[in-house]
């Protein structure tokens, strides 16, 4: 097969890579797409790395040529198209791929998320090998591996097993059970490129367990933690495995070194300087994102996760000391992530929020008692999975907590301080009949927005801030401040406000016409409900309110008006939020809230058919009783009418029957014996003639 080169600059290099649409092949494609040929050639020391960036941004119109197009495959032809990739194929034929492949200057292979991958792999190396005659260029092939065909290899030294594996022990490699064809791939390759390596280069790159941009291997682990519905992030085993890892953009600076300078070498091990455990990773993830917890539990316990391959489980529970240092002394990396997951979490993190759109929402709902503030509040927070931060009940579970981290033994709680704190909202509550002063209130409101699940997913503050002044201590603090939107807390100060009014007269008729038992106990006595409408209302027409507050910040308050109890207008105001809002920033329903509700619409269904059926069946067997009664009363009226008949025939016939007694049958009888006697030839003309002549009546 000829080469179908096609004409393009001389700088430029075409890239093909397989299943682009992966988490590791994308971002690889995305990372080259944004890099320039031979870039990596260039020796920048570390000051110099930002001023060399903004030097290649203003020469871009000159270098435009030395590009990476970036091609490659597809699973299925969708919508969504990739700004990064020039070509997508879908569905090909080999003959079809190799055709495509030979148009390429470099073909990347990755398998290390997908083992049907390989067989791929290998024949592409393969049939591109076949064709390196009709090669009108140089060719590289670059093989993305794994670490686990090392996961077996004895050690470097039996007395002294903590020495870290290299590069030049590759050849002593051992694979893990699950990954024999890995390395029987990786040794073809290499095999390949030895023959005609000025045509036909290859190379093995054996990447640690890769993470950043959303997160692939550990994203478990991260979304565990970033949801907090668990107490504590499971770590499976001891924990005490080291796990060798890169960040994918540092992976992907490997792959660009490698074309870029085309080394003499043919293996690569591609990890960051870390040392990290399991335990270190997870601890470190769920400190940042979620309850700060961890606890043990068996390593059997892995396999009960869904979400989890084989493959994943295989390399979360690697045990593997090894090193980076071919890439360390040759290689031009800026690296992203040098120091692994744990020294850079907070970046790694970040990077996992905005690469999934995982960002909080931060809602304020605003506006007098009894016009439904809650109920909208509930319909948002279920709608967009935010947490409800109501005032009342945050004061409980404030003081819940602080009675359960008194009476629990755990270290990581200061006894002391809860203690003292606890001391002092009672004392203080004891001294206002039960309420808090602000400056309680501000800590207690402002610890609820700083927790986790509030910082993670978002929240709906219901009805608090009251006044100017604990908006400004709650978000702004204690300082005046010159510009109020520099000195904020940005992490929980609301995007959103909307202030929900009605008119008086329709809270009070709201108010009164509530059940006696939802009244009790509450702030909704007629009493209790004037003032408080009464201290809302002189709130309110001050020069200095809440809404003056997020008005100085230039947060625009959206005003929604109640007009009536029907919960058509609730909806209609939620879809108003809704819309005013835009779509949810987080993970939707989770596969098994995903079941559930098609289990609960399954079972409604079925409960919905089985009354149908029961309906059916209760008609019918209706149905059927009526049918039976009126065959009974058409039967019985039957008989009555067929009685009547018989009554009435009787009556009639007794007269006619008196009449052939006694005047009919003994003539006929008298002419039937004279008819015996005579024989004649006409029998009934012989009877009718002699009742003629014979009739009673007629004589």
């Amino acid at each position: 097969m000829a080469d179908q080169t096609e004409k393009r600059p001389p700088n430029s290099r075409r890239v093909f890579i397989n299943d682009v649409e992966q988490y590791a092949t994308k971002n690889i494609a995305k990372f080259l797409d944004s890099c320039v040929v031979g870039a990596s050639l260039v020796e920048f020391g570390e000051a110099d790395v930002e001023e060399e960036d903004d030097r290649l941004q203003d020469e871009q119109p000159k270098i435009k040529d030395a590009t990476f197009q970036v091609v490659g495959t597809v699973s299925s032809q969708t919508e969504e198209k990739f700004s990064f990739i020039s070509e997508e194929y879908s569905r090909l034929k080999r003959e079809e791929l190799l055709h495509h492949l030979m148009k390429c200057d470099v073909i990347i292979y990755d398998i290390t998320q997908h083992p049907n991958q390989i067989d791929e792999a290998q024949w592409a190396v393969s049939a591109l090998h076949e064709e390196i005659d009709t090669f009108s260029g140089h060719k590289m092939f670059i093989l993305v591996s794994t670490i686990m065909t090392w996961a077996t290899t004895k050690p470097v030294d039996k007395d002294d097993p903590d020495i870290p594996f290299t590069d030049e022990h590759y050849r002593k490699r051992k694979a893990h059970p699950n990954f024999h064809d890995h390395i029987s791939l990786e040794k073809l390759v290499v095999k390949l490129g030895k023959t005609k390596s000025s045509q036909f280069s290859t190379y093995v790159v054996a990447s640690g367990l890769q993470y950043g941009m959303g997160e692939h291997m550990f994203h478990l682990f991260f979304k565990m933690s970033w949801m907090g519905e668990v107490s504590k992030v499971p770590i499976f085993g001891d924990g005490s495995n080291i796990i060798p890892t890169i960040h994918i953009n540092d992976l992907a600076g490997v792959i660009q070194n490698v074309i870029d300078h085309k080394p003499k070498s043919q293996y690569f091990v591609a990890v960051d300087d870390s040392k990290n455990t399991m335990e270190d990773i997870i601890k470190a993830v769920t400190l940042v994102l979620g309850p700060g917890k961890t606890q043990n539990v068996s390593k059997e316990e892995i396999y009960l996760i869904q979400e989890l391959t084989q493959t994943d489980i295989d390399s979360l529970l690697v045990n593997l000391r090894i090193e980076a240092l071919y890439v360390k002394e040759n290689f031009n990396i800026h690296w992203v992530s040098e120091d692994g997951m744990v020294e850079n979490i907070e970046q790694i993190t970040e990077e996992y929020k905005q690469t999934r759109g995982l960002l909080p929402l931060r809602i304020c709902i605003l506006g007098p008692p009894a016009v439904g503030k809650s109920t909208i509040a509930e319909r948002i927070c279920k709608h967009y999975k935010l947490h409800h931060v109501k005032l009342k009940e945050t004061i409980t579970e404030t003081l819940d907590n602080l009675e359960l981290c008194v009476h629990t033994e755990d270290v990581e709680n200061d006894e002391g301080e809860a203690q003292e704190f606890l001391d002092t909202l009672k004392e203080n509550m004891n001294e206002n009949e039960g309420r808090l002063d602000d400056q309680y209130l501000i800590r207690i409101m402002r610890d609820k927005l700083r927790t986790k699940p509030c910082m993670n997913q978002g929240f709906v503050l219901d009805g608090f801030p009251k006044t100017y002044e604990q908006a400004k201590q709650l978000f702004t603090g204690d300082e005046e401040p010159e510009d109020l939107q520099s000195k904020h807390e940005k992490k929980i100060i609301p995007e959103f406000v909307f202030s929900v009014d009605a008119t008086d007269d329709f809270l009070k008729n709201r108010v009164l016409n509530l059940p006696e038992t939802v009244v009790e106990g509450t702030s909704y006595t007629p009493e209790q409900f004037l003032h408080r409408l009464a201290r809302f209302r002189e709130r309110n027409v001050e020069d200095q309110t809440v809404l003056n507050y997020f008005e100085d910040l230039e947060i625009h308050p959206e005003h929604l008006d109640i007009t009536s109890n029907d919960d058509s207008e609730y909806q209609l105001v939620t879809e108003k939020i809704c819309k005013k809002i835009g779509k949810p920033k987080n993970y939707g329903q989770i596969s098994e809230e995903v079941e559930e509700e098609e289990r609960r619409q399954a079972e409604q269904q079925l409960k919905e058919q089985a009354a149908q059926r029961a309906e059916a069946e209760r008609r019918e067997e209706e149905e059927a009783q009526q049918r039976d009664q009126r065959w009974g009363e058409w039967n019985q009226h039957l008989e009555e009418v067929r009685r009547q008949e018989h009554d009435l025939l009787e009556s009639q016939s007794g007269h006619f029957r008196n009449y052939l007694m006694r005047d009919v049958m003994p003539t006929l009888t008298q002419g039937l014996i004279e008819c015996c006697t005579i024989r004649p030839d006409d029998p009934i003309d012989f009877l009718a003639e002699y009742l003629l002549k014979n009739n009673p009546e007629a004589q």
